[in-house]
């Protein structure tokens, strides 16, 4: 639906976005992810018409928009803040982009109505911006965005000033209503958990430039270079030798990989997957370990082991298991979790999968 084709963007010399790929497909939700700088919200106001690109072409639907004005392109844009009209009631807010194409009173306010009844503010309709919470505001953002009936919804850091409560709310509905109106949806975070949440996919930008498009499952446990996994939560980084499936650690101990490789890697494994064990099974890729740290968060337990002097390990598991510091235990590195990438920088391009069909 839409295609983003060897986008670029400079301000003066300085690239803000460069060669940008993407391909989204009609009803899918994709996040822009990466830390602050990266080009991300550049990309979205480029696709929204709010700045032009330096070279590259904007295409939906197989029209391509760069030179159609924002208010032509039949996409809606959300920001960070929902910046209503103050002197508007929230009704008139919402139906004010029928009001400019056109639509009679009395239909626009049905509409408006209606919508308001999908984001929960029944009853708002007379209120003034000024009496709303920073969660309301943005759900009357929401629906004056979507009553439009856009092919396109970009929202741009829609929950970042919002508490975590209301955050979580707000995704809950977004997807809700996705669901209802099959809206496409680009969305800009530097929230990992929120993209995680949010996306059928994840494209994640480094220096303007992208680096990996994958599902979140795929970013988490298949990610590209070591500075995507450390992006995404990871924690255990170990060198590697690779011959096939056999993987040797520098200490000499051999394990057992899910998936062939050749050659030195770096092996990394999430550590919610590392299994805890109290006392040796037989099988593969169980090791001794000594118990180094162990700090209650809660939900889990996160625990540092160490294998050897110069190997460590964290692990993170249920809050129901306490184990002492010094304690020795051992560990199990399921083969279907370990995962390998060549010990060198981020990519050049990005590696992609095919879009989702949804």
């Amino acid at each position: 639906m839409l295609t983003l084709k060897n986008l670029t963007k400079r301000f003066q010399s300085i690239p803000a976005v460069q060669d940008l790929w993407l391909e989204i497909e009609r009803g899918e939700i994709l996040s822009l992810l990466g830390p602050s700088g990266c080009g991300k919200s550049t990309t979205l106001q480029m696709v929204a018409g709010v700045l032009r690109p330096t070279t590259g072409a904007i295409e939906l639907d197989n029209v391509i928009l760069n030179n159609i004005p924002p208010e032509k392109r039949d996409i809606a844009l959300v920001l960070q803040r929902g910046l209503l009209f103050p002197h508007l009631t929230v009704g008139e807010n919402v139906a004010f982009g029928l009001k400019m194409r056109g639509i009679n009173r009395a239909e626009r306010e049905e509409r408006a109505i209606a919508i308001l009844q999908q984001v929960h503010l029944h009853g708002f309709e007379q209120r003034k911006p000024s009496e709303l919470s920073g969660g309301q505001a943005q759900r009357v953002a929401l629906a004056r965005s979507l009553i439009i009936q856009p092919k396109l919804l970009l929202l741009d850091e829609p929950l970042s000033a919002l508490d975590a409560n209301l955050r979580e709310e707000m995704q809950d509905l977004i997807l809700q209503l996705q669901r209802q109106t099959g809206v496409t949806l680009l969305i800009v975070t530097h929230d990992q958990s929120e993209a995680v949440v949010m996306s059928h996919r994840i494209a994640l930008m480094f220096d303007g430039r992208l680096h990996q498009v994958a599902t979140p499952e795929t970013l988490y446990r298949q990610p590209a270079s070591e500075a995507i996994a450390r992006f995404m939560g990871g924690v255990n980084f170990l060198a590697a030798t690779a011959h096939g499936y056999r993987w040797t650690l520098p200490n000499g101990q051999v394990l057992t990989s899910g998936s062939p490789q050749t050659g030195s890697l770096t092996l990394t494994i999430r550590p919610e997957q590392i299994q805890i064990l109290t006392e040796p099974v037989c099988g593969s890729n169980i090791l001794a370990a000594t118990v180094l740290a162990n700090r209650f968060t809660g939900t889990q337990r996160r625990l540092t082991v160490e294998l050897d002097s110069e190997l460590s390990l964290q692990a993170w598991t249920s809050p129901a298991y306490d184990f002492a510091v010094g304690e020795s235990i051992w560990i199990h590195l399921p083969p279907d979790s370990l995962w390998g990438f060549p010990q060198q920088g981020l990519p050049t391009r990005a590696i992609a999968d095919v879009p989702i069909r949804v």
